[in-house]
């Protein structure tokens, strides 16, 4: 059975950071990809950032492209997310995706068949 797990949500400032980890298990992901979407209160699930694992390849969203950071262990089975420079428009619950996207299907929800069970992000002063 695949399970994700992820860790590091929390409460921080504005301009703050936050490193959030996704933890799998029960599947290898090879030639697949791991990553992160969120979803803030009454918004849909939006795209954050990705990593395709064959290659390593990252994606973001505009949002956050600057801000932050995703990257793989070497077993491929853990995806770190390194969010600075945080804004209040950042505060989501955050959830870790893994599965096999097309290119059209990279940054869509329906391109990813594990998920997480999220980690709230609030971003306040």
């Amino acid at each position: 059975q695949v399970q994700l797990v992820e860790s590091g949500g929390g409460s921080v400032q504005p301009g703050g950071s936050l490193t959030l980890s996704c933890a799998a298990s029960g599947f290898t992901f090879s030639g697949g990809a791991m990553g992160w979407f969120r979803q803030a209160p009454g918004k849909e699930r939006e795209f954050v950032a990705i990593i395709r694992q064959t290659h390593g390849n990252t994606y973001a969203a505009d949002s956050v492209k600057g801000r932050f950071a995703i990257s793989g262990n070497n077993a491929r089975d853990t995806v770190t997310l390194q969010m600075n420079s945080l804004k209040s428009e950042d505060t989501a619950v955050y959830f870790c995706a893994a599965g096999y996207p097309s290119i059209s299907t990279l940054a869509s929800p329906g391109g990813y068949r594990y998920w997480g069970q999220g980690t709230r992000v609030t971003v306040s002063s």
